[in-house]
């Protein structure tokens, strides 16, 4: 049960449409289906906003099917990250409306677009090769509800390709900056704008960049102020943090 509809629910209530007895037993619904092989949390959306996202790394392709149609039962919309092809290929079959979103690695299925709430995230990548980490989080905030704009290959060995889209970095609400090498980028951009910014370090780089270790240090010793750093190659986790900044912003 979303939000939305635990409100449409008590509305019904208040307008004598439903009983007492049907409000207590949607509420007492079990908060999860075991499956065995995954415990689906069905109430996740009414805490958090969205729905269990499903990590398709180490899963089989019948098993994200079998945890995305209990979801479906209780969510309008579903995001699956990290798929391979044979993930997308499964979940096309048993949900032909869903779309792959190839650069991303994700699939999402939704019963109808999402509203799109005010305010605008705008991501941003130092480079073509952290675009699969970038998509990733515009995929997350867009399937959330956000209006997301892209800005790539904006590297600061190029600073100049940067400041040509100064205003529009400084009117985004939130700024979700994907770096790997250095990772200067986002600090860079901090020092422009009065907004939040969150830093992804990308594994892209040569040898001593670490797998993305140099990235991260250098993000978490940011001189910019209000940066805030999440794991290596998690877009979806900056995606989602952006996204529950601008409802902030804009309630």
């Amino acid at each position: 049960m979303t939000p939305e509809e635990a409100k449409t629910l008590l509305e019904r209530f208040r307008r004598e449409e439903v009983s007492s007895e049907e409000v207590v037993r949607a509420f007492q619904t079990a908060p999860f289906v075991d499956l065995g092989f995954a415990k689906v949390d069905t109430h996740r959306a009414l805490r958090k906003g969205f729905a269990e996202v499903i990590f398709g790394a180490s899963k089989t392709p019948d098993q994200v099917v079998k945890i995305a149609s209990e979801l479906i039962h209780s969510t309008e919309r579903i995001l699956i990250t990290r798929v391979t092809a044979e993930h997308a290929i499964a979940l096309a079959e048993a949900f032909p409306d869903s779309s792959h979103h190839k650069i991303a690695r994700c699939v999402t299925i939704e019963k109808a677009p999402p509203s799109k709430r005010p305010g605008q995230i705008l991501v941003l990548a130092a480079g073509t090769s952290d675009l699969a980490v970038s998509e990733e989080a515009a995929i997350t905030a867009e399937v959330m509800g956000n209006s997301v704009e892209r800005l790539y290959d904006v590297g600061v060995a190029g600073l100049h390709r940067l400041l040509a889209y100064l205003p529009k970095i400084q009117s985004a609400n939130v700024l979700i900056v994907v770096a790997g090498m250095e990772g200067a980028l986002p600090s860079v951009v901090a020092g422009l704008v009065s907004r939040p910014v969150i830093a992804v370090p990308t594994s892209v780089g040569y040898g001593a960049s670490f797998g993305g270790i140099a990235a991260l240090l250098g993000m978490l010793n940011s001189c910019g102020s209000g940066v805030t750093v999440v794991n290596i190659d998690n877009g979806f986790g900056a995606g989602f943090a952006a996204s529950q900044i601008n409802a902030l912003a804009t309630t």
